[in-house]
């Protein structure tokens, strides 16, 4: 499984790069806080890989990397090659991008 970090991650957003950020935490979760991408919580996901780009960089992330490392295996298994997990999920970004974002 291929991973990025929250600040190679960040210089992605910094520069506009054309990548999809997926975010497979559960609704509740996105009222803590977010950092944007699209919403498909990790139960539906494999329902929903119509709506998951096989021509660009796709970042998966959760809270901690735990569950976005499983989708993204579970995205590689039907074919995926292009699939990154955020290491150390939105609880990196708080410690390390930005320490606004309140953690859980």
């Amino acid at each position: 499984m291929k991973e990025i970090t929250v600040s190679e991650l960040k210089n992605l957003k910094d520069n506009n790069a054309d990548f999809q950020l997926i975010d497979v935490r559960e609704t509740h979760e996105l009222e803590i806080c977010q950092i944007g991408g699209l919403h498909i919580p990790m139960g539906d996901v494999m329902d929903n890989l119509d709506k998951i780009a096989r021509d660009k960089q796709v970042i998966v992330h959760c809270r901690s990397g735990a569950r976005s490392g499983a989708i993204c295996q579970a995205l590689e298994s039907q074919g995926y090659t292009n699939v990154y997990n955020l290491k150390g999920g939105i609880i990196a970004w708080a410690n390390e991008i930005d320490k606004s974002l309140p953690k859980y």
